[in-house]
């Protein structure tokens, strides 16, 4: 994850461009829902941001439709803007639902050292992410209208989530004896990249588990010790 403050890099290929996708474990349940005729309002919210979690995160926010979430979720359009008001509002939902806990899942993986305090913030990731992988690409989405309210609101998660980059490697640095600043910001920016990498190959893979894609990780980071 990139130091505080720096412009992320693009992000990664084939999350909002070409076709979408392959389908991850939630999308069957947004793909074909059940009627919500007299269902209670919160399983009714949940049925409309799992939509909104699969049109956005497969379409990006600039080319995803409040009709086609509504279809996804078996209710009108109207519906939709009376829960959430408008299409920022709904993002703003799957955004604060998916990021939050993520944000709080890594900051509680921040113990150990070096490649222990790695996989935990890895393993987090994946934990986290796995009911709605999805969550990652609204999180990181390139299309939100820069400035608006919705992009300041995703790069607010994403500066939360570099600076425990920054942390991490900062450490791991101050532990080994160097402390040249270039140095802390080449790490950071390679620890970003390496966990961009990780997660998108995640993403490509859905019958993956997280606990499999971890123990992976476990095998690769051990090899790089060496």
């Amino acid at each position: 994850m990139s130091p505080p403050g720096d412009e992320p890099p693009p992000p990664p290929p084939n999350v909002h461009n070409g076709p979408p996708p392959p389908p991850i474990s939630y999308a069957a349940q947004v793909a074909n829902p059940a009627g919500s005729k007299g269902m209670p309002r919160p399983e009714r919210e949940r049925l409309i941001l799992d939509a909104a979690v699969h049109e956005f995160g497969t379409k990006g926010y600039a080319h995803a439709s409040v009709a086609t979430i509504a279809r996804r979720a078996n209710i009108s359009k109207p519906l939709v803007y009376g829960y959430f008001e408008s299409k920022d509002g709904l993002y703003l939902a799957c955004l604060h639902r998916g990021a939050a806990p993520l944000v709080d899942a890594v900051t509680e993986a921040q113990t150990g050292t070096g490649l222990t305090r790695a996989l935990g913030t890895l393993e987090a990731i994946f934990r986290t992410l796995e009911p709605r992988r999805l969550d990652w690409a609204v999180l990181w989405d390139p299309t939100l209208p820069p400035g608006s309210a919705v992009d300041e609101a995703a790069r607010a998660y994403r500066r939360k989530l570099s600076a425990l980059g920054a942390e991490g490697t900062q450490e791991a640095l101050t532990s080994a004896g160097f402390a040249d600043p270039a140095d802390a910001s080449l790490f950071a920016r390679i620890w970003y990249g390496a966990v961009a990498a990780t997660v998108t190959w995640w993403l490509e893979h859905p019958e993956e588990p997280a606990e499999t894609t971890t123990q992976r990780c476990a095998r690769i980071l051990t090899a790089l010790r060496g």
